[in-house]
């Protein structure tokens, strides 16, 4: 399958609000449909968080997520779906964690260290907000630090071992990476290939010049050797694409979603997760490269369907 790669969609996630734009995925009937879209779009696999129905804030209800999975494996049962263990700033451990045993996910997000996570710039930007909670909350973040200790991984991997979840390991920067050797080599994460998620362009952790997306290759290529990972990667903002591209042409997959971006072009919103998946699938195209199916997908990350 050299021409495949796999297109991740990120549907919604924990970062921006519903006055960013209007087009995010906030109700559950929203990212649901949102997901499935993507999915008709090309998307191998699609990335799911769930918010709260009312005011589009971040939400761990186990009920948000049964919904959301339940609503896209009605529609195609084959679709591949990676939820979160991420979730957002100021969920436990258990809020964050209690998906892996209740849904037992194919494949679940594991941040693999500790950032900051600086999102208060964007509290400058507007004056005026739908909901009350979304300024706050990124003014919170001038303080703020996205804990993921060696103790707290350690939990979240034993719990997707025991659901049967491949961990999609989220590096932040080169430190992660030996984080994930130190885990390889303790035996905390399973047997054969990794799976690694470069994150590019978090304000507190690695940039998005195309330098550091080569340091993360070439260091996991040291740490892992060249057979011994499947690696994806994405960068934030404007960055979604120059990232995605990149990663194209040096062999790996890539995500795209607005969790990470909101424009398809320079000034224009995009107006659906499927827009910006078939830009993706245009840009591939022009390479004479395909989308992995969710199948393809499935066998190259070696999942358990």
């Amino acid at each position: 399958m050299k021409n495949k790669r796999i297109l991740t969609c990120a549907i919604t996630g924990g970062i921006h609000t519903p006055s960013l734009s209007e087009y995010l995925p906030v109700t559950k009937d929203q990212i649901a449909q949102s997901a499935i879209e993507a999915a008709e779009a090309g998307a191998s696999v699609v990335h799911i968080h769930a918010r709260n129905d009312h005011d589009g804030s971040p939400s761990a209800k186990l009920e948000d997520f049964e919904y959301i999975i339940n609503k896209i494996k009605a529609h195609d049962e084959n679709i591949l779906i990676c939820v979160t263990t991420g979730g957002a700033l100021g969920m436990t451990i258990d809020e964050r964690t209690a998906v892996l045993p209740t849904f037992k996910p194919e494949v679940a997000t594991m941040n693999a260290g500790s950032i900051n996570w600086g999102l208060f710039p964007l509290a400058d930007k507007f004056t005026e907000w739908k909901y009350e909670w979304e300024k706050p909350y990124f003014e919170a973040t001038r303080n703020a630090v996205f804990q993921n200790s060696f103790g707290d991984m350690e939990i979240y991997l034993k719990k997707m071992r025991d659901a049967g979840a491949l961990p999609e390991l989220e590096c932040y920067d080169v430190g992660h990476l030996y984080n994930v050797k130190y885990m390889k080599d303790a035996g905390w994460l399973p047997e054969g290939k990794i799976y690694l998620q470069f994150v590019h362009g978090i304000n507190g952790a690695l940039g998005t010049d195309p330098a550091d997306l080569l340091t993360m290759k070439q260091t996991a290529d040291r740490l892992f050797g060249i057979d011994g990972y499947v690696w994806s990667a994405f960068g934030a903002g404007r960055f979604e694409y120059p990232i995605a591209t990149q990663a194209m042409l040096m062999g790996g997959n890539f995500r795209v979603g607005l969790e990470d971006n909101l424009y398809v072009s320079k000034g224009v919103k995009a107006k659906s997760n499927a827009e910006l998946v078939s830009k993706m699938v245009r840009i591939m195209k022009e390479f004479d490269l395909e989308p992995a199916t969710a199948d393809e997908a499935r066998a190259m990350l070696g999942l358990k369907g």
